[in-house]
This record gives structure tokens, sequence and C-alpha cells, in this order.
């Protein structure tokens, strides 16, 4: 199917179904080596279809998918079969410990959405509690017809199903792939935690595409370096987003035999559906000046369908078809965060990101931080808020202050603890596991005897992380 066709085709199911059609007997998915073919996925997604639609007979209306998913064919069997349905699918990965799933559910089924909807997703809220991101099936086929675009897909490609399936990223991998008569691969060995088993696995498959956070992408680049190894041969393209690019594992790159493969680097939130801005940063067709750059490395231009501004204080403003609608149930918050505001133009909607850019006269854009402590933690955006409310409610945590720290290029978060009670740091942190998704749990946990607080009555983090330093010079910080 050529990517004129799926321009052509204005909602994403109906570009599958055409998709199918013509590719009935070739791969649609691949899972630990056994094939799906375009014509089975399609029969098995109209009888999950099928089995909404039953639902919603019952019930009287659509309602939201809630599905409890792993990484195998289901999870696209689910996520198709909604959108065929008209039911907005709402993700909860079957790795979630079981009261952060149960928490997802709860959000998921607390409002009427809408037939509009094609997804909502969860990111980290301010308030403790997560917000779910309503997106609709406009924003989703815009985007996707710009991925397939932005990754030059084609139906000779097989594209790796790696990230959490609770983020827009898996719908990056799937979606765009699907829609254009190539290949998803589910692995298990992609998800093992051993970059020897992670690449034969790579190689074994014939993977072309790869979709990685950039944490995981600087450890893959420093196990190469380190293992005087190579990438497989099948390897065209890697896309990498989520946080910031470490100019030293660029250039490690870069010095390896990784010329044939392009290097992408994305960026986008939830509440702008996937990717919004992207650049080659190495590889066939990266700019020259871009390939010549040795600190700090951009984030991206904007794709054709965003519209983009940068607020007097330096905020990424984004607008365009690809907005979410909003927040479910939490209409104050939509309204705060989706202004329709005239910025150069006519009157309209703009998400704030919370993102300090800057930009050049290339359009290309450079990340300068956070407008406030939300922190992205293996490229998922986490809210300090969020931790300390969990932590506070284990009775031995009299009070909690949760930090983003960098070091060595990374983002970590640093928790600072008033005691109630004797506990260990391995007790909160197995606490915590129990509640929340890896990227939220501290990687160190601090005890103080206080919280320190400004004039005004706010939690000072910079006086609570200088008093737990002096405490750690005396050795009595765990």
């Amino acid at each position: 199917m050529s990517v004129s066709t799926l321009r052509e085709t204005e909602d994403v199911f109906r570009a599958f179904e055409a998709t199918a059609a013509v590719r009935g007997s070739e791969a649609a998915l691949l899972h630990n080596g056994d094939v799906v073919t375009y014509q089975s996925l399609a029969e098995r997604v109209a009888m999950t279809a099928s089995l909404y639609r039953r639902d919603f007979a019952e019930q009287g209306s659509p309602r939201p998918a809630g599905v409890v998913v792993s990484h195998a064919p289901a999870a696209v069997e689910h996520l198709l079969g909604a959108l065929a349905a008209g039911a907005p699918y709402c993700p909860i990965d079957a790795a979630l410990p079981a009261a952060r799933r149960q928490q997802l559910a709860e959000a998921f089924g607390s409002a009427d959405i809408g037939g509009s909807a094609a997804y909502v997703l969860c990111t980290s809220g301010s308030t403790g509690a997560p917000k779910p991101v309503v997106v609709s099936r406009q924003a989703l086929s815009v985007t996707v017809r710009a991925l397939v675009d932005l990754f030059e897909l084609t139906p000779d490609d097989r594209v790796l199903q790696f990230a959490s399936l609770s983020w827009d990223t898996c719908f990056e991998e799937m979606l765009p792939a699907l829609t254009c008569g190539a290949t998803v691969v589910f692995d298990c060995e992609a998800h093992s935690g051993s970059m020897p088993r992670f690449l034969r696995m790579v190689h074994e498959r014939e993977i072309t595409v790869l979709d990685l956070p950039t944490a995981f992408w600087h450890e893959l680049v420093l196990y190469l370096k380190d293992e005087q190894t190579g990438l497989p041969d099948t390897l065209r393209l890697v896309i990498i987003g989520g946080e910031r690019v470490d100019p030293t594992r660029l250039q490690q790159w870069r010095s390896m035999a990784t010329g044939g493969i392009t290097l992408l680097n994305t960026y986008g939130c939830t509440e702008t559906t996937m990717i919004t801005h992207a650049v080659r940063l190495s590889g066939p067709g990266t700019e020259p000046e871009i390939e010549a750059q040795q600190g700090e490395t951009p984030l991206g231009r904007r794709l054709p369908h965003v519209v983009d501004h940068i607020s007097d204080e330096g905020e990424l403003l984004i607008a365009g078809p690809g907005l979410a609608t909003g927040y479910l149930g939490f209409a104050e918050l939509t309204e705060a965060a989706f202004p329709v505001v005239a910025h150069g133009c006519e009157p309209t909607r703009w998400f704030h990101t919370g993102d300090l850019v800057t930009g050049s006269a290339g359009g290309l854009l450079y990340p300068r931080g956070r407008v406030d402590e939300q922190v992205k933690v293996l490229g998922v955006r986490v809210h300090p808020a969020e931790v300390e409310t969990q932590l506070t409610t284990h009775p031995a945590v009299a009070g909690a202050v949760v930090v983003g720290t960098r070091s060595l290029g990374r983002t970590t978060l640093t928790a600072y603890v008033v005691p109630a009670l004797a506990v260990s740091a391995a007790e909160l942190k197995r606490y915590l596991r129990a509640r929340l998704p890896g990227q939220f749990v501290p990687s160190r946990i601090n005890f103080v005897a206080a919280l320190s607080y400004t004039s005004s009555g706010k939690v000072d983090r910079v006086a609570t992380q200088c008093a737990a330093a002096d405490l750690e010079n005396k050795g009595t910080v765990q």
C-alpha cells in the first residue's frame, strides 16, 4: 500500500482495513517467531470489535474499552477492535503493579468520553493522581499519516514493539506500520533485560526499525562501545525520544559503523499525540551542520501538521490538529493547559508543554529544561508530587520531597523522607514498586530530620537537599 493511498484515507482504522485487503497473506505481526497474517489479524479484530459492540448494546452507548494488555498480538487486536467498534481504547499494561492497574481502571471508567475519542492514556499529575488524556480519532489519524512519512515506512519494514503499552510510543510503533503493510514484531527477548539477548533478537528477527527511549539508547551505545560489537545489517532506522541526548553518547554512536543507520531524535507529549518534532542526528540525510555539532543536540523541528510557538518565558506551545481533546474529568485543568490564545494568528487552541526551549533560524528547537519540577525518567514524564503522595501514605513516613537529579547523562529521582517510625530505604522502595510504575520509584532515598520551608510556607527543595547532603557527610543517610 502506498503512502499516497494512506493520505486519502481519513480514519486510521479504515487505512488498516485497506492495507489488510491488499496484503492479506503477508505478515502483519510476528510473535516470538510465529506469523499472524494481515487477513488473520483483520478477522481477529472483527471478532474483538463484535464483543465491544455487544457490550455497548447492553450498556446503551459506547463506553471506554479498558483492557489489561501485554506484549503480544492481543494488544493490537484490542486497539484495532476498539477503533472498529467506535470505543475509546484504554490500555492498562499488565506489567504495572496491581494497585496502579486498579487506579487506572477507575480513572478510565469515571466518565462518558464520547464517540470521537480514539484512546485515553494517563500521564502523571501534579495532584498526585493520574491525568487521563483523551485523544480524538482525527488527531490520531493525522499523526499516524505524518509518522508513516517521517519514518519512510514501506511494506518491507519490520518494526519492533518495545515500548510500554500504557504510553503512546507503542502506538507509533504499531499503527504507522500496520497502515502501510509493514510487520510489527513482538518478542519476549526484547524485554529480557539483557543487551546481548536483545541484539541477538534484533538480528534473528531482521528488525529494520527500533523505537527506543533515549535512556535505553544511551545504554545500548555504551554496550556497543565496550564490547566492540556492531548492529545487525538489517537495521535502517533508530528512533529515540523521551529526554535529552547525551552529546558524548552521540559522538560515540557516530564513531561506530552506524553510517547506514538513520538516528532520529523525536519529541512529543501525550497531549499532542505522539511525535510533534523530529530531527536526524546521524546517518543518511542528516544535515551537515547537525552532523558537525559537538554540544547540545536539538530535539527537532515541527512536523508538517504541527504549529509551534515559544512564549516570552521560553515555554514551548503547540497547536494543530494533533492536539488532544483534554483531560477526562478535569475541565478546569483542560482549560488551563489548552487555552485559546492569539500568538501571531487568529485565536487558536494551544497546549502548554511545560518544556523550555530555544529556537534557531532553521526551525530547530533545543531543550532548556522544565517550567516546573516535572521530570522525565527513562522517557516517561513523572511529576514528583505523585511519588510524594504515595510515599506519605506509608505509616512510617511523616513527610517527603521528591526531586529529579541528573548525573552521567541520566535523570533519576531522589526522595527526601522524614521518618515517623523506623523504616529502611529498601522497604519504602518495595512499597512504591507495588503501587507505581518502575520509572516512578526513586533510585535513592535519603532520610532527613525535617523538611525545609520558604518564608511563604512552601517546601524549600534546595534547602532540603542541602540538609540531606550534610547528613550524608556525617554518614547518616541511607
